[in-house]
């Protein structure tokens, strides 16, 4: 069993710590897991991309193929990466900033993720972490209390209740 997820989006996004938040879980609940990423030259703004994959047994090849999960928060990221999403997969995607969806060999879920963040806490720092919630509710392979554990370790004292209660409305946005 292996189970690939891909995050993609804007630089500036966060999607590179929810990738390695969503690592640091898989390896507390005992998986095998390659984490990568990669991102253009700009500091925000430019193309995103963090994969994780995450498996009982070996990791032959570290790069994600075929997702079984696919997050996009950008527009340009859905146009690039929603083809690559396998048949029985899932695409969840920002409708905040992605509002153009055409695929329809997989099953694609809209959800205001940076719009609901920005109207529950206040301020938008915090969608990489809610959508951390959205995948959490739409997967069964990590339980959320792992997740949770990860970003209490990977996400600074002082932004860790706003983080947390972000991780609870991704939650809580799937219903």
């Amino acid at each position: 069993m292996e189970y690939q997820i891909r995050l993609a989006g804007s630089g500036g996004q966060g999607l590179i710590l929810a990738a390695i938040i969503l690592a640091e879980a898989a390896i507390q609940a005992g998986y095998n897991v390659v984490q990568t990423q990669s991102y253009g030259p700009e500091a925000r703004g430019g193309a995103s991309r963090a994969d994780v994959i995450i498996s009982k047994g070996e990791i032959d090849y570290p790069k994600v193929t075929n997702p079984n999960l696919l997050l996009v928060m950008s527009q340009q990221a859905y146009d690039k990466f929603s083809c690559l999403a396998c048949l029985d997969g899932t695409i969840v995607v920002d409708s905040t900033f992605v509002d153009n969806i055409c695929a329809a060999h997989c099953q694609v879920v809209s959800v205001p993720i940076t719009k609901a963040v920005l109207d529950h806490l206040g301020e938008n720092q915090m969608a990489n972490v809610a959508a951390l919630g959205v995948l959490a509710a739409r997967q069964t392979i990590l339980k959320p209390e792992f997740v949770r554990e990860a970003i209490r370790y990977r996400v600074p004292s002082h932004k860790l209740d706003i983080n947390l209660a972000a991780f609870d409305l991704g939650i809580g946005l799937d219903k």
